[in-house]
């Protein structure tokens, strides 16, 4: 069932919008991170040993804060964090066994090493795989051998495009504080790096966290006096960007000068997970990078699910990625909504619901707008089955 509907104000026209982004070194991103890296080696591993994707769902990570000792230029590790891999996989399969465990390990150390350069992934965390065998209903999806796969849940997302200049900016100005250039020029800086935005009308307010890595800052004076580069250097970068009429930014706002180290926002490791927060799969980014509060979000964490029959990442991903084909060959089209809905059992190519919202330019009619909808959206779907390959490769990011 295809339904398609038109409204008035797109998200940048409202009087307010909230948007957060996580980096890649907060708690939740690094559970999102690790758990969709190994979704795509285990993909790949099944291929090359079974011929196709076999049944697994890597979607439930649980990263469990550790305890430093640190101060103005040392610091030290006293309990290194604990990472937890849950939910199902498949161990075996036509006698062949595949050792599941061994590439969840090799995943998360090649994760951290890549991703968080102050941490070493072979004392600084514990990886503990809690994985199991799925049910035999839920595998026997895979048996059936069929070119198109059946929905492993019934399950709803939505997506939606262009991204507003609001989310434009955040989701920039996250990616340059992490960004090798700035990393570069700012080596004291850490990963875990979270920026929250709240438009009013025409006025933007930024509210930034990013620590400072304790063995490189030596004293109070020195933090605020980084402090005040790294605003400058923020200011230069969103002037670039911006096309808000007063912006407003506030780093680490936490900090208090006079109260050593209880009044700055020091990490020995670059992320708060050393010693202050925890982390899970599903509770950081949307699968367009940001987590937009005042839009219609869907509950599905993408990361680590099967790319090739669980619709809570399909959908996901292919609701955005649907919007953006729509509105970049439909004339006539300012924003536009995709709400996709699943059923057990049924196709991933035939969902029970599409519905296609779009705010329109008013010179261009309804009628033409609908009809051209209606071919993109069959033509993509005849097609989700490259497109699910393309998930299982990486070609889309999911957080």
């Amino acid at each position: 069932m295809l339904n398609i509907e038109f409204y008035e104000k797109p998200a940048s026209k409202q009087d307010v919008e909230i948007v957060e982004r996580k980096g890649k070194g907060h708690p939740d991103s690094i559970c999102d991170g690790v758990v969709e890296a190994i979704a795509i080696e285990l993909a790949k591993k099944y291929k090359q040993s079974y011929g196709t994707v076999l049944h697994f769902n890597i979607d439930k990570a649980l990263l469990a804060a550790g305890k430093v000792e640190k101060g103005f230029g040392w610091g030290k590790v006293t309990k290194p964090m604990q990472l937890f891999i849950g939910d199902r996989a498949t161990f075996s399969s036509d006698g062949k066994i595949l050792d599941v465990n061994s590439i969840v390990k090799n995943c998360v150390r090649e994760w951290f090493k890549n991703n968080l350069p102050n941490l070493d992934p072979a004392k600084d965390v514990t990886i503990k795989s809690v994985l199991a065998e799925g049910s035999e209903e839920l595998k026997g999806i895979f048996s059936k051998k069929k070119k198109i796969l059946v929905a492993n849940d019934t399950s709803a997302a939505v997506g939606y495009y262009p991204l507003s200049s609001t989310e434009d900016i955040v989701l920039k100005l996250e990616n340059y504080l992490n960004s090798e250039p700035f990393k570069s020029s700012n080596p004291d800086t850490g990963e875990d790096v979270k920026v929250m935005a709240m438009r009013y009308r025409d006025e933007l307010n930024l509210t930034i966290a990013m620590p400072l890595l304790a063995k490189m800052i030596m004293s109070e004076k020195h933090y605020f006096k980084r402090k005040q580069e790294i605003e400058l250097d923020i200011v230069k970068f969103i002037s670039k960007y911006s096309k808000f009429e007063r912006i407003k930014l506030n780093l680490n706002a936490l900090d208090k000068a006079g109260k050593g180290l209880n009044g700055v926002y020091l990490s020995l490791l670059g992320t708060s997970a050393e010693d202050a927060d925890s982390g899970e799969v599903g509770r950081g980014n949307k699968v367009n990078g940001v987590i937009p509060f005042t839009r219609p979000i869907g509950t599905e964490a993408a990361a680590g699910k099967n790319p090739v029959s669980h619709v809570g990442k399909i959908y996901n991903v292919f609701s955005h990625y649907l919007a953006k084909e729509i509105y970049e060959n439909v004339e006539g089209i300012i924003e536009v909504y995709v709400f996709l809905l699943s059923e057990i059992g049924r196709q991933i190519h035939k969902p029970k619901l599409i519905c296609v919202k779009v705010a329109n330019k008013k010179e261009v009619p309804k009628s033409l707008i609908s009809g051209r909808i209606k071919e993109i959206v069959k033509e993509n779907f005849s097609k989700i089955n490259y497109f699910c390959e393309e998930l299982a490769v990486g070609k889309f990011t999911v957080y």
